[in-house]
This record gives structure tokens, C-alpha cells and sequence, in this order.
């Protein structure tokens, strides 16, 4: 055989010999790579669940020291839902007289406001009866406009099915009222508490004629 045929014969097993080199290379330099990406990815997980527990002691601490110094949250802005104005004749015999009345509803939850409207129509009657019982002295009086917030606060959520204690007694002079205070107390019994959504019933206009 002579020379040029023995170098051709040659090339292409040097050839063969070297494909495979490569192919270990190659595979060598994925392996890397992916073991690099999964190297990257455990330690962004390590370092952000530390930093979660990080943030967790800092609101457990700031938790903490607001227990300890006795401060309290910023209160949410309350929540008003405004009844359109009442007028309604009274209960007045001698002469006739009538009352027009703005009420504001202030409750404790947004979703409670929007649950009364709702029920508008029931709101608004049982008001309206009590207005129509009252006469131009009893409404003239603080104590009658602040026994009647009481009313319509009973009111305004009875027909939610919460059923609140009022005292429905008549308005007297300071004299009766201390003489029938004390036997009315040991008659009374104590009713259980009843969270009631409606936190104050306020006056936006309050005119007697």
C-alpha cells in the first residue's frame, strides 16, 4: 500500500477517534450549566425565605412594641348612610304640628350600610310610627330627641333580626323620674349583650312647626 493510501486511511479514523471527545465535552458543559442554574436557584430560594422570616421577626417586634407602649392603629373613617328626611305630623292635640327630621345612620361596616338600604322601605315605616307618637314637647326636650335616637337605632336594625332593649317609659319630669327609678331597677332584669352594627344615630336637621 503506498503512502497516500495509508494517510487516507488514516484521517478518517483519527476522526472517528474524535467525535466522541467532543461529545463529552459537550455533554461536560450541560452538566455544568444545569447544575450551575440549580446552584442559582436554591440559594435565591434560601435567601428569600430568609428574608421572609427576617420580615416576620421585624412585624413581630413592632407588634411587640406597640403592645408595650399601649398604641393603638389609626381607626378606619366611619361609615354614614344618610335616611332621606322625615315629615311627619305629630301627636300634639291641642294644635296641629308636624316635625321634619334628617337621620344619619353611622355603622361599623360598609357592608352593614349596604345591607340597610336594602331593608329602606321596613327602616322607614318603623320611623315613621315613631315619629307620629311624639309630640312637639317630648321632641322640644334633649332628653326626648336623645330617647328618640335610641328609638330609631332599635329601629334601623330590627329588620335585620336584631332585636334591641329600649325604654319605652314616658318622659317625666326630674322629680317623678327619681321616684320611680329605683323600684323600676330592682324589677328589671339585665338582658344579654347584643352587638348592635348601628353605632350612632345622628341629627342632620331637626325643625318643629
Amino acid at each position: 500500500m503506498s503512502a497516500a493510501a495509508a494517510d487516507a486511511v488514516e484521517v478518517p479514523k483519527k476522526a472517528k477517534k474524535g467525535l466522541p471527545k467532543k461529545l463529552v465535552m459537550i455533554l461536560a458543559v450541560v452538566v455544568l450549566l444545569v447544575a450551575a442554574g440549580g446552584g442559582a436557584a436554591v440559594y435565591l430560594l434560601k435567601k428569600r425565605a430568609a428574608e421572609a422570616a427576617a420580615a416576620a421577626e421585624e412585624g413581630d417586634d413592632a407588634e411587640d412594641v406597640a403592645h408595650d407602649t399601649g398604641k393603638k392603629d389609626h381607626k378606619a373613617p366611619p361609615n354614614f348612610l344618610p335616611l332621606e328626611a322625615f315629615v311627619v305630623n305629630l301627636a300634639d292635640r291641642d294644635q296641629e304640628r308636624f316635625a321634619q327630621i334628617g337621620v344619619t345612620l353611622q355603622v361599623d361596616d360598609p357592608k352593614v350600610a349596604e345591607e340597610l338600604k336594602l331593608y329602606m322601605p321596613a327602616i322607614r315605616n318603623g320611623v315613621l310610627m315613631i315619629l307620629s307618637h311624639k309630640t312637639s314637647a317630648e321632641l322640644l326636650e334633649r332628653a326626648g330627641k336623645e330617647k328618640l335616637a335610641t328609638e330609631i337605632m332599635r329601629e334601623s336594625v330590627r329588620p335585620l333580626g336584631i332585636e334591641i332593649e329600649v325604654d319605652d317609659a314616658p318622659v317625666h319630669d326630674e322629680a317623678t323620674a327619681d321616684a320611680e327609678e329605683k323600684p323600676a331597677k330592682k324589677k328589671r332584669k339585665k338582658a344579654p349583650a347584643v352587638h348592635n352594627p348601628v353605632e350612632h344615630v345622628h341629627f342632620s336637621s331637626f325643625i318643629i312647626q
